[in-house]
């Protein structure tokens, strides 16, 4: 249905498992990286607040507690992810 689908912490992952070819973020964790590569996605490597989006698949993924993170840093991620979903609806 093209619908954006926002993504934080380890959820990115599931949406490999399910969806296959698509790019995402979990953070810098490098094991879950090379799982999520294995799995046949693409992942960025990324910090607090960082937002990847999958142009073609319409995801948007950030890391927040996949990173060492304080409830602000998850706060500004959440925020961001959802600003760059609306910003993709203009």
């Amino acid at each position: 249905a093209q619908k954006p689908i926002g993504a934080l912490c380890i959820s990115p992952a599931i949406l490999v498992k399910v969806l296959n070819d698509i790019k995402i973020t979990i953070g810098q964790d490098k094991g879950t990286a090379e799982v999520i590569e294995k799995m046949g996605g693409e992942h960025v490597t990324t910090n607090h607040g960082e937002v990847v989006v999958d142009e073609k698949n319409k995801i948007f993924t950030t890391p927040c507690y996949m990173l060492d993170a304080t409830i602000l840093d998850i706060w500004n991620g959440a925020d961001h992810i959802v600003k760059s979903i609306l910003e993709s609806l203009n």
